[in-house]
């Protein structure tokens, strides 16, 4: 059975950075995608980054230039770098991977960015 667990989430300031990691675990070939949704109170899950296999990423265009995802194809792993981080970036955030034709999440790990 494959399981996603995402770790890093915190509180930070606003101007102030962390780092999100999903590891996977379970046996399974590898994912061509994955990346990470976010969903914060009263809102629709947005899709904030994606990651292929082969790196090509693509990002939301509230996130462009201050989030990176990353990835270790050996690991399966999957990371986001989140920098210059603002009170609207809070959200519970998930990570997703796409093994054959499954979609598998997360639980999801709260960042609360203070102003």
């Amino acid at each position: 059975q494959v399981q996603l667990v995402e770790s890093g989430g915190g509180l930070v300031q606003a101007g102030g950075s962390l780092r999100l990691s999903c590891a996977t675990s379970g046996s399974f070939l590898s994912s061509e995608v994955m990346g990470w949704y976010r969903q914060a109170p009263g809102k629709q899950r947005e899709l904030v980054a994606s990651i292929t296999s082969s790196r090509t990423t693509n990002y939301s265009d509230s996130v462009k230039g201050r989030f990176t995802a990353s990835r270790d194809n050996a690991k399966d792993a999957v990371y986001l770098q989140m920098n210059s981080l603002k009170p609207e970036d809070t959200a519970n955030y998930y990570c997703f991977a796409n093994i054959g034709a499954v979609l598998y999440w997360g639980k999801g790990t709260l960042v609360t960015v203070s102003s």
